[in-house]
């Protein structure tokens, strides 16, 4: 007995290989890449004992100084000199006036005065300073 599936008949099942082939490619592509996708600057953060969360009504501003002591308004990099009129010029579109500082443990402490000064200048009504907790078992000094 001849079958007519041999010759001529069409088959009707969809083959899901390439399919699964190229979403395993994509899946390995945003692995890899995600990570690298991290925004912000990097800041190694100073350690305290007791951290209280701040609630942002808004997106928080957040003004960091890197450990080479350059200051950032989110991620844009701006001169000491200008982020007093930087600030103002954001807090003009702005309800609520607030900013959180991120400042690098290593930097020196007169440059992070210095931006301090400048945010308060800007008629900041809040400022937050940005630490990490202590983790179990490391002291603070």
């Amino acid at each position: 007995m001849i079958s007519d599936l041999g010759r001529g008949s069409l088959i009707s099942d969809i083959n899901v290989t390439p399919f699964v082939d190229v979403m395993l490619v994509l899946l390995i592509i945003f692995m890899v890449t995600a990570p690298m996708m991290v925004q912000g600057v990097d800041v190694a953060l100073p350690e305290t004992g007791s951290v209280d969360r701040l609630q942002a009504e808004q997106e928080p501003l957040v003004v960091s100084v890197d450990r080479t002591g350059k200051v950032h308004i989110n991620d844009v990099k701006v001169d000491l000199d200008t982020l007093g009129d930087k600030l103002k010029k954001i807090f003009e579109n702005r309800s609520s006036r607030e900013v959180f500082l991120k400042a690098d443990k290593n930097v020196a402490y007169g440059r992070v005065v210095e931006a301090m000064a400048q945010i308060k200048a800007a008629g900041v009504e809040h400022l937050g300073v940005v630490t990490e907790p202590v983790k179990s078992g490391k002291p603070i000094h």
